[in-house]
């Protein structure tokens, strides 16, 4: 299809911007503008161009303002940016407050039927006449509000440069076995296409560029990612209670299993998804099924995670392994639920009471989601305990580019699950609890084991090595030293952390989805002549390479997203001889960070150069 290109184009004066930028869409929660969005973000992926996406919405179902931010960056930075370029202003309760924060030079594109209050002359204002194009695409009065987004499609692919043909591949595809839906929405985009080609005039700078950068890639959220993972790492049930923004995980679930996990000669499934009264009875099903020697998991939140602390800690002591994914929202309280933290890393570590620390892996990639998937249930059967994977919103509901997933090729880990051949040879009697080589795992049987002596007593009170119960002070406490050789072992373990660079005097450590705003945060250091290095750290308890890395550095800088600086106080905990090294930079509004906000605030922690003594933290 061949359509007119602008008749004009930037104002003299503005030098070209190719690939490097940020469309916010403003619109109203429950508006339908969830199609429109995605079919640009995948419209950009499918040209080549490196593109992440980021849905800022309200905790209501409808009626309130929503912004969804689509970045393109040529050079490949996927972390949010303060200051977007382009702005698609279709929620008139905001389009004065969106004009006034958009940059000089940039752009709106807005519905002519809505009138800005103080226009300025130092952005481009397209109108649409959005109505116009309703009407005469003699679309349903019904849906006009909803179909109307695809106006600001159209408008966005003539006036950037978006390929329509890839416009059309995604509605062909979200709406596959619907030509009738297909058409409606192309035509409407295909329609404010040649509207702005023939009546706007382009005076901005922006530009995009086919590309080469997506080649092999998939576009994915972590939670769909996770799903996967889950039931490629043989979880076979889930129990689950509704809850933002973890629902979606237990969904892919729900859909993917069905197609996964069927015997291949009945057809009948081979698992079972329950979704539960409330958290304490999901986990408490876990429970159960781990006890049973399934491979359980369920998916929750914050305040979803603080109800199923006892079972936890029932877990913990009489070790049974179960997998739970906290995808975390901001809090306390109910707080932010449709907004991102990562406040609850103390929380997780010592979930329950007592002396209690729990397992968590901290993905910060859709790959790694889907890894994390599998590998939790593996950790779990090794170490008897349960397994917590701390997540978020911005990496398990966003859109991101990810490399294609590596599937598991070794066996399952099931740990030390003795079979009843076992017991026979161990004369039918064998130690629960009891710790042979040191690791603090001592060896289990499953429901079924016929042999003699197979047979124990699951406790979450006092008990010996044999699993008899016991208030034996000394009983105690050597089940106890045996647990904190388990968490000691569980570092060998748990995925080591990924570090970048050496050398530098200022190392940066960070964790989950702050990643991309720490790459992006360090190139521009490095632009200004700061060197840092960088720790991911992957997983709790730490690995003693977290140690080495704190050990060869001036000063690290803990970035993270929480009001208290949680990872730092964990870090300081186990490293008190370096505490006056490990300086926290903790932020919490609700958004992801940004490159600018890393690079700002790290350089900010930097000795003075008049008073070299001097650290601001």
């Amino acid at each position: 299809m061949t359509h007119p290109a602008p008749r004009q184009g930037p104002r003299p004066g503005l030098d070209p911007v190719i690939n490097d930028f940020t469309i916010q869409v403003a619109t109203v929660n429950g508006s339908g503008s969830q199609t429109a969005n995605a079919t640009l973000v995948d419209a950009l992926f499918h040209m080549g161009l490196p593109v992440n996406a980021k849905n800022v919405f309200p905790s209501n179902i409808k009626g309130l303002p929503t912004w969804y931010s689509i970045r393109v960056s040529g050079e490949g930075f996927t972390a949010r940016r303060d200051d977007p370029e382009i702005l698609v202003a279709f929620n008139a309760k905001t389009l004065d407050e969106d004009l006034r924060a958009l940059p000089p030079g940039g752009v709106m594109f807005y519905p002519d039927h809505l009138k800005p209050a103080a226009p300025r002359d130092d952005v481009s204002l397209y109108a649409l006449p959005a109505n116009a194009i309703m009407k005469e695409q003699e679309v349903d009065v019904k849906f006009r509000d909803r179909m109307a987004n695809l106006v600001y499609v159209g408008a966005l692919a003539q006036v950037l440069g978006i390929e329509m043909t890839a416009i059309h591949d995604y509605l062909t595809r979200n709406f596959a076995g619907k030509p009738k839906v297909v058409g409606a929405n192309y035509d409407i985009a295909v329609a404010a296409f040649e509207w702005c080609a023939v009546n706007l005039t382009k005076t901005d700078p922006y530009t995009l560029r086919r590309m080469d950068a997506t080649a092999g890639k998939i576009l994915i959220d972590g939670n769909t990612a996770a799903a996967l993972g889950a039931i490629y790492g043989g979880c076979t049930v889930v129990s689950w209670y509704p809850i933002t923004p973890a629902t979606s995980l237990a969904e892919g679930l729900i859909e993917w299993m069905p197609k996964l996990r069927q015997d291949s000669e009945t057809g009948k499934a081979t698992f079972a998804i329950v979704q539960a009264e409330d958290e304490l009875a999901a986990i408490g099903m876990l429970v159960g099924a781990g006890w049973a020697g399934a491979r359980a998991m369920t998916s929750t939140s914050g305040p979803g995670l603080s109800l199923m602390a006892e079972f936890a800690g029932y877990a913990y002591f009489a070790e049974v392994p179960l997998v739970i994914w906290n995808v975390q929202r901001m809090g306390p309280s109910t707080g932010l639920p449709t907004r991102v933290s990562q406040g609850d890393l103390l929380s997780t570590y010592y979930l329950s009471h007592g002396d209690t620390r729990h397992v968590i892996l901290l993905p910060a990639t859709p790959a790694e989601c889907f890894e994390f998937g599998w590998r939790a249930f593996d950790i779990a059967d090794e170490l008897q305990t349960p397994v917590f994977v701390n997540s978020d919103l911005d990496l398990g509901m966003n859109a991101w580019m990810s490399e294609p997933f590596t599937y598991p090729e070794q066996p399952m880990k099931r740990g030390k699950v003795l079979s009843a051949e076992d017991i026979v040879a161990l004369g039918g009697r064998f130690g629960r609890y009891q710790d042979e080589d040191g690791s603090g795992v001592g060896p289990r049987t499953l429901p079924g084991n016929d042999a003699m002596g197979a047979a124990y007593f699951t406790r979450g009170t006092g008990h010996t090595e044999l699993a008899t119960y016991s208030e034996r002070p000394e009983d105690w406490q050597r089940n106890l030293a045996r647990l904190d050789r388990k968490h000691e072992h569980a570092r060998t373990v748990v995925p080591e952390p990924v570090v970048s660079g050496e050398g530098a005097d200022t190392g940066i450590i960070a964790m989950g989805s702050t990643h991309p705003a720490i790459v992006e945060g360090r190139v521009m250091l490095e632009r200004e002549g700061v060197d840092t290095d960088s720790l991911r750290v992957r997983a709790l308890p730490f690995s003693p390479a977290v140690r080495a890395f704190i050990a060869a550095h001036e000063r690290t800088v803990v970035v993270e997203m929480n009001q208290h600086g949680q990872l730092a106080i964990l870090l300081r905990t186990e490293y008190p001889e370096f505490a006056t090294r490990i300086l926290s930079v903790a932020h919490c509004d609700g958004l992801p960070l940004t490159g600018a906000f890393v690079a700002a605030r790290v350089k900010a922690a930097l000795p003075s150069p008049t008073r070299p003594e001097e650290v601001n933290a």
